[in-house]
Formats: C-alpha cells, structure tokens, sequence
C-alpha cells in the first residue's frame, strides 16, 4: 500500500540482501506498490490493481484459483499466513498449536488501538479474551478510562459491549454475536465514546472507500452514513438498507457493511432511540 512507505523501504532491502546470498535459486519476486485503496484488500480487486487496473472486485466464478492474475490460476496469501510458514516447517506443526487460550490453537497478531494504555501490534495467544488482551498486554486500560465496547475485527468486524469482553478472539467465535475477527485489528472503547459514533465513523469510511461497482454498496453506505447522523436513528430503514447490501454486494466490503449497525441496534439500543429494527 502506497502509505506505507517505511514497510515498502524494509521490504525492498530485504529482497535485495536475499538476492545477493540467496541459499538456494529463488523464484521471481516483484513487489507492487498499490494506490492504498481498502477495497484492494479484497482479493479479486488487489490482482486488477497489480494489472494497471482499477481496484475494483470481479464477479464470480470464475475464482481467481482458476483464472488470476493476468488470466492465470493465481494462489494469493494473507502476509501473515507467509509470516508463519517457515516458524512451522522448522519446529514443526506441534509447536505452533502449544499456543492459545479456551480451545483455540497458535498465535494471533492483534493491532490493538483505542483507550489502551500501550496500543500497538501484539503477539498473543489465539482465543485469547479481549479483557485478558488488555489486561496483559496492553497495561490495562488508559488514564481516566474502563472498558465499555470494542470492536474485534476492524471497520467491518462489529461491535461488541463490554458484558461480551470475555468471548474468545478467533476464528468462528464471534459469527455467532453478528461479528467476526477479520485482520484482528481490535479498537477498544472507554465509557466516554459511544458505539454509534463508531459505526457512523466506520460506514463514512465504507462509503469514502467503495469502489462504487455495484448499486447496493455504492448508495446504500452513504445512504446508511446520512440516516446514522440523524439523534434518533430510523432502524426500520437501516435494517431494510443492511438487508440489501449484505444480499446483492459483489463483495465482502458491501455485505459486512451493515455489521456496525446491527449490533448498535442490538447491543447499544439506548444510544439511538428510533422505531424498533
């Protein structure tokens, strides 16, 4: 991504230091620079970028395992899924798995940000609870500030309260409570913030960032974005607006966008007010 400029240098010294002393031949490696754009996050729309197109996701089928880049089949990895590989080849699958808390197994990379004592990225046990997160990796929570809400995965990954702080973070455990953990970017809330002022932040970033392809997630976040700002929500609108755009988006951007505004009406009612969803 184009602003991450500081990664970009690192990067490019690595691959060149390998290339000088590589310990066995190595395959092609070109690293693209991308405009930045959040839709390139979805696979199908990062390949059209890397062709010179514009970032915007395919229809499918085809999948890009079957046609890719440049009309290939094309595998494409999470970075952090590639971080992993040589740690599990060379100790062995065993060693990966003695890691996790309440049955889950292996270790996470939690971007943690927020009302947090010590934000930043931290190496924690996967399954491990967004209370134990802060409490032991994180300092606790900052200054003048206890725990109120937090969201799990990201813009798009919901919002849980603080009555739900004890779930595990993993894969499959937050589907059942309308979220999930996506890049476990997690933002934590302090009891001066308030989830609507989240979500309303979270779906004027979907409508700023949709690549505008298909009319359900083009119209419907800025619709969303514009109900959500009013003091007292119409949740009969927006839950008829989440509706249609987690059923006819092209992609995962349009059809996880209704996810902050579920649970705002679910779990942050008295925010609101509005006529029941």
């Amino acid at each position: 991504r184009d602003e991450y400029h500081g990664c970009r240098a690192r990067l490019a010294q690595a691959i060149a230091e390998l290339q000088r002393d590589a310990p066995f031949p190595l395959p092609q490696i070109e690293l693209r620079r991308g405009a930045g754009a959040y839709i390139c996050g979805e696979e199908s729309a990062m390949l059209e970028s890397i062709e010179g197109k514009r970032g915007e996701p395919r229809l499918r089928p085809p999948y890009i395992a079957q046609v890719g880049l440049f009309g290939r089949p094309t595998l494409e990895h999470n970075f952090e899924t590639l971080y992993w590989v040589r740690d599990i080849v060379q100790r062995g699958a065993a060693w990966f798995a003695g890691f996790g808390r309440h049955g889950r197994k292996g270790l996470r990379s939690f971007s943690v940000s927020g009302r947090v004592k010590r934000p930043g990225v931290k190496l924690a046990p996967a399954g491990i609870t967004l209370r134990e997160l802060v409490d032991e990796y994180c300092g606790g929570m900052a200054e003048g500030h206890t725990l109120y809400a937090y969201l799990p995965g990201g813009a798009s990954g919901g919002i849980l309260p603080v009555a739900m702080a004890d779930i595990p973070l993993d894969f499959d455990t937050l589907q059942p409570h309308g979220c999930f953990i996506g890049s476990a970017a997690v933002i934590v809330l302090g009891q001066h913030d308030r989830a609507r002022d989240a979500a309303l932040n979270m779906m004027r970033f979907f409508a700023d960032e949709s690549c505008g392809q298909c009319t359900p997630c083009r119209v419907g976040t800025d619709k969303a974005a514009r109900l959500m700002a009013a003091d007292a929500w119409d949740n009969a609108t927006l839950a008829d607006l989440g509706e249609v755009m987690a059923d006819a988006s092209i992609c995962g951007l349009g059809q996880a966008a209704p996810n902050p505004i579920r649970c705002v009406q679910q779990h942050f009612a008295h925010e609101i007010g509005g006529g029941a969803a």
